[in-house]
């Protein structure tokens, strides 16, 4: 495999690790920008691989398999915002008890029902979410550089993954260009404010934390069933966390957080790529160095390095309303 070859498949391995965090760091930007911290991203997207994966399996289809999961995501995103906004609960206790709910709940479940410890059966033909092949892919292939970027890294994908780069945009034109989103990103700022003009604050995080909800259960089903044919204990693998890394690098902003997960996604990419392979002058490093760039880099960011990275001034802080 030449440079160019390698650099494709890095390239290719780069999109598809990147999904689940680009949908998980957007769940948090709704989240965060209203003023409910959500640690809970990691324990929503295991709940919807789970259950998106039994769904797929036991009727044979991935879209029934996307609605389950995106359903009990939402459920996980109601009880923590009755937890933290209608009883003005501690948002990170919260968040963390919904992590462990998820992480014991998905084994105990799938070891009662399918008796594979903790995994569900594979799911194969239409319980997944095929790559889709975009037009002129045959035609521009042999072009060089173009042809193979194209036929890929930009086509081949499956839908999760278009909808996750579609969600970009979106947001971005929602937070910026609508009155929800204005509203919203008051709301995280200032509450008060906002209850004085005759808007429900309550009302308002309620619906910032659904979609969030709905974002995480995407995410949860492209890890069981669209990259992946199955769900395994644990498979988000602290994806939740990372991503609530890559949103404080991005300053809460829907762009820099899609960069900011390419980023996590490619040094992913590269620790798989760099399993058993040697560097000029250097030998073959442990895989285990590779793997734990991300966390590394995680660590180096939060240390300061990025700048000032201030949240949502009300985040974090339940809102009473004053009598």
């Amino acid at each position: 495999m030449d440079s160019f070859d390698m650099l494709i498949s890095i390239l290719g391995s780069t999109i598809r690790l990147s999904i689940p965090l680009i949908l998980a760091a957007l769940a948090g930007l709704y989240s965060e920008r209203a003023g409910v911290f959500d640690i809970g991203l990691e324990g929503k997207m295991l709940a919807a691989a789970f259950a998106s994966a039994c769904v797929a399996y036991l009727t044979g289809s991935a879209w029934l398999g996307l609605f389950s999961g995106i359903g009990v995501s939402l459920v996980f995103s109601l009880i923590h915002g009755f937890a933290s906004i209608t009883n003005r609960g501690n948002q990170i206790i919260s968040g963390v008890a919904l992590n462990f709910v998820a992480a014991g709940l998905t084994v105990v479940l799938g070891q009662a029902w399918f008796g594979q410890g903790g995994r569900t059966p594979q799911v194969s033909g239409d319980g997944r979410f095929a790559p889709i092949i975009l037009p002129g892919v045959d035609a521009i292939r042999d072009v060089p550089f173009i042809g193979p970027l194209y036929a890929n890294v930009i086509s081949g994908n499956n839908l999760l993954t278009y909808m996750a780069f579609l969600a970009v945009p979106i947001s971005w034109w929602v937070l910026y260009r609508t009155r929800f989103g204005l509203r919203l990103r008051a709301v995280g700022e200032n509450p008060g404010a906002v209850d004085t003009a005759g808007i429900s604050v309550t009302f308002l995080r309620y619906r910032a934390v659904l979609v969030a909800g709905l974002l995480c259960g995407i995410a949860g089903t492209y890890l069981a069933i669209a990259q992946s044919a199955a769900f395994i204990k644990d498979m988000s693998a602290g994806k939740g966390f990372i991503a609530l890394a890559a949103l404080i690098f991005a300053k809460w902003k829907p762009v820099p957080v899609m960069f900011a997960c390419l980023l996590f996604g490619f040094l992913d990419a590269l620790a798989n790529f760099m399993q058993g392979k040697a560097i000029p002058g250097i030998g073959e490093i442990p895989v285990q160095i590779f793997q734990a760039l991300p966390y590394i880099l995680t660590c180096i960011l939060l240390a300061g390095f990025i700048g000032a990275a201030n949240p949502p001034k009300a985040g974090g802080v339940a809102y009473t309303k004053e009598r």
